[in-house]
């Protein structure tokens, strides 16, 4: 938003609680990657230029692109600023009221993300106080948790990415899989991701999505970056020693009880995966497309029927990791742009409110929304209304 308020000279400042990339800095593990490919990075003015655009840039390459991205234009940022509040005046100027002062602006973008507060359930209170417990966002590398086994609870990209962490690293893992879905890596050729933009599917508003604004709270299908990019194969891990349960239900006298799902939960997340083929398929076919066929996937592990339990201190659990994602909190918000969930009711990332905007919120507009490829188009739009909302102030003055 700064590089497009910037390159129109609209005078802005930039609050920034923490550093810019602080999320990418500190709350991502030491292998982390991008789980989409180099090529969808696309800040404004600044596309992806190395030398792997196929490729999927790993933590401090990702940092190192925000900081390059950030010297290309200099935006007026104020690091180490927390805002406590934002509230309408009578004038109809908005107030922030900051942990360095109090500022008033005619317009404000609200630029947060959606994810601000790690969940944990209520669960997690009755897991023996020996075992250290963390959320994924606090997670760095297998060396945080002394020897001993390890239990993930969640299946989305993190859960299953840092459960591959410790597995990889030859530590006995039990994964709580969820009702996440998967989706191959690579499919007739390309990556997958190479053929779903081709199709559109990231340019798709959230209107004419099939389930329209309920996709903004669906977990994102797991795959990842790492190793030059590859599927994540819950039954191959299955098969080399990684324990499989259902989703968690509850924790009893020191026993982890999981639901009798688990089969369920592969399968769907398998079909999810080939439903996507499916359409791959179907669109190489209408397009009359040249690409090498290729087998469809097949299971290689079955779970035994039946739900599951784990005697944490029988099977010497000295570390829970809880990747089951977070909750949006916008209560220093003081304005009446909210739903009944608390969550901002918008149009593209226009709020009810003239003057307030959000942006970088998942499914803000489509798909590419919150990421490195759709960022570019969302700012550029608000850049707009802003535009608009000044044109009409000094309309009006006039």
């Amino acid at each position: 938003m700064s590089y497009h308020l910037t390159h129109k000279e609209i005078d802005h400042v930039v609050l920034e609680r923490n550093q810019i990339g602080h999320s990418w800095r500190n709350q991502r593990w030491d292998s982390f990657c991008l789980v989409t490919p180099n090529w969808q990075c696309n800040l404004p003015g600044f596309p992806y230029a190395g030398p792997e655009p196929k490729g999927f840039m790993k933590k401090a390459d990702i940092v190192a692109y925000l900081e390059a991205f950030v010297a290309s234009f200099q935006p007026p940022v104020f690091e180490g600023v927390a805002v406590k509040q934002l509230r309408k005046l009578s004038d109809g100027l908005f107030e922030i009221q900051s942990t360095h002062g109090t500022l008033t602006a005619k317009q404000v973008v609200v630029a947060v993300g959606g994810y601000h507060k790690p969940r944990i359930p209520r669960v997690s209170e009755k897991v023996p106080a020996h075992i250290r417990q963390i959320h994924s966002s606090e997670y760095r590398n297998p060396a945080q948790f002394s020897e001993g086994n390890i239990l993930v609870i969640g299946s989305g990209q993190s859960g299953c990415q840092i459960a591959e962490d410790f597995h990889l690293a030859g530590r006995h893992v039990h994964l709580s899989v969820g009702s996440a879905p998967r989706v191959a890596r690579r499919y007739r050729g390309r990556d997958v991701v190479e053929w779903l933009a081709d199709m559109g599917h990231y340019d798709m508003p959230v209107e004419l999505h099939p389930q329209k604004e309920a996709v903004r709270a669906k977990a994102n299908h797991y795959v990842t970056g790492r190793d030059g990019g590859r599927d994540i194969d819950l039954r191959v891990r299955a098969k080399e020693g990684m324990q499989l349960h259902g989703r968690l239900i509850n924790c009893v006298d020191g026993v982890m009880h999981f639901a009798d799902d688990l089969t369920k939960n592969l399968d769907n997340a398998d079909q999810s995966s080939e439903n996507i083929k499916n359409i791959i398929d179907g669109f190489i076919a209408e397009n009359g497309i040249s690409a090498p066929n290729e087998a469809r996937y097949v299971p290689v592990w079955t779970p035994e029927d039946g739900g599951s339990c784990i005697d944490l201190i029988a099977e010497n659990i000295t570390g829970i990791v809880w990747s089951v994602g977070f909750e949006s909190s916008f209560d220093w918000i003081d304005l009446p742009i909210f739903n009944g969930k608390g969550y901002p009711n918008h149009y593209r990332g226009v709020s009810r409110e003239p003057g307030v905007y959000f942006l970088g919120l998942p499914w803000l507009h489509t798909w590419g929304s919150g990421r490195f490829s759709g960022i570019a188009r969302d700012s550029e739009f608000l850049l707009a209304q802003i535009e608009q909302q000044l044109q009409a102030v000094l309309e009006g003055v006039n």
